[in-house]
């Protein structure tokens, strides 16, 4: 009884006085609580538990984006990189305490079910994900292929329930067959995320379209949820003049801050309109950033995301990993969007409702027959955004010179 008080006051006057405890006098009451609950606990723990758990805690003190992860979670996340896992095809972040849908992946079962950027995943499996952790809702939503998984989501003031079967999710940072070439020279390149290949897979289809008589350029941002920081400066790169700044990041460590420039001038006069939307983040951000403050194209669409940290992967002694933020990223006019995003120059909002049907129609291009393509088309409806994108670069290629006055964009 008494070891049982003296614990409480030692509990109860570093509540107190906690702010005045020296490191060493931290350590030592860690070290107190560990003893205690291994000595006093009613089942038998083992220590690396404990201290995995109280790891955890410490890194969920910081912010969403900071992650402690096991050997095996390091592996499951590993598992991205290489552009081929199974699960539902979402990007997902804790936004304001939930768990929140950055974008789904276009093509896959998410995607197709008709999950949107923003949503807010309350359950899975019916239970409540209040206080979970990036890397548990992960380990919950991944999967075997062809199994199911139900999530409930909260989408304006209404919740669903939505059952989704696992897949393949196989990521294809800029799809070949999405690349195309619409009318009057106006090219068309979406970007789905920024990973190792993304830059040279961009140039190719750059290359292509250049080669059949592009004269302006529409890049899609929308729904990409960011990635590599080099692959999204590389893209960025490819339109700004050289010596150009892309981006800079500012942590409190001098080893934090670093500078990205331009150092080649590649597509610098080609007219651009740069597409986004809430699910375009990071990368997405960093490139849209450098695009508007630079006044190189027009940004059009919708208010990014808003992610704007960086995050070290730092490999531990026994294998584990902790993914720390260790910087914020500023656009060139040192404009830092974390939380904030960034404003679109021309504002286009599609309502949701629309988002689903398009979201819908572009599964033409992952593999529906052509009784089920004829089956949607009275339903087929225009895509806004793109379609005003392309009004302007008509004007903007019409002005210039390069298109007949008589023509009109279709």
């Amino acid at each position: 009884m008494k070891k049982i008080l003296s614990i409480a006051i030692l509990l109860f006057s570093t509540s107190l006085f906690g702010a005045d405890r020296t490191e060493y006098e931290d350590l030592k009451l860690f070290n107190d609580v560990l003893s205690q609950i291994r000595t006093n606990y009613v089942e038998e723990k083992k220590t690396s538990d404990l201290i995995d758990g109280a790891i955890n805690g410490m890194v969920h003190t910081l912010d969403p984006f900071s992650q402690y992860l096991r050997p095996e979670s390091a592996k499951l996340l590993k598992s991205e990189t290489k552009g081929e896992f199974g699960g539902l095809g979402i990007r997902i972040t804790i936004k304001d305490k939930i768990l929140t849908v950055i974008t789904p992946l276009p093509g896959t079962p998410a995607f197709k079910m008709g999950i949107l950027p923003g949503d807010k995943i309350i359950k899975i499996e019916g239970t409540s994900t209040e206080g979970i952790s990036l890397m548990e809702a992960v380990k919950k939503l991944r999967g075997k292929p062809g199994t199911k998984v139900t999530i409930t989501i909260a989408r304006d003031k209404e919740t669903k329930d939505i059952t989704i079967t696992r897949g393949i999710i196989k990521i294809e940072s800029v799809p070949k067959d999405q690349a195309t070439l619409l009318d009057y020279g106006i090219g068309y390149i979406k970007i789905t995320e920024f990973s190792i290949t993304t830059a040279a897979d961009f140039r190719r289809e750059y290359n292509l379209l250049e080669s059949e008589g592009m004269k302006a350029l529409i890049l899609d941002l929308r729904n990409n949820p960011g990635g590599l920081l080099q692959s999204a400066v590389d893209i960025a790169k490819q339109f700004l003049a050289k010596d150009q700044l892309v981006v800079y990041t500012k942590g409190r460590r001098q080893n934090s801050n670093f500078k990205f420039y331009a150092d080649k001038d590649y597509h610098t006069k080609i007219p651009l309109v740069v597409l986004v939307n809430h699910g375009s983040a990071s990368g997405s951000e960093i490139v849209a950033g450098a695009i508007k403050d630079w006044k190189r194209g027009i940004l059009l669409g919708e208010k990014t995301f808003g992610k704007g940290s960086v995050q070290s992967l730092i490999n531990l002694s026994d294998g584990s990993e902790l993914r720390l933020t260790t910087a914020k990223y500023y656009t060139p006019s040192g404009v830092c969007i974390h939380e904030k995003g960034i404003k679109p120059d021309i504002e286009v909002k599609i309502p949701i409702k629309d988002q689903i049907k398009l979201m819908q129609q572009s599964e033409k291009i992952y593999g529906l027959s052509p009784e089920e393509l004829k089956k949607r088309e009275k339903d087929k409806i225009k895509d806004a955004q793109l379609e005003r994108a392309k009004q302007i670069l008509f004007a903007e290629l019409m002005f210039s010179g390069k298109i007949e006055e008589n023509k009109s964009p279709k």
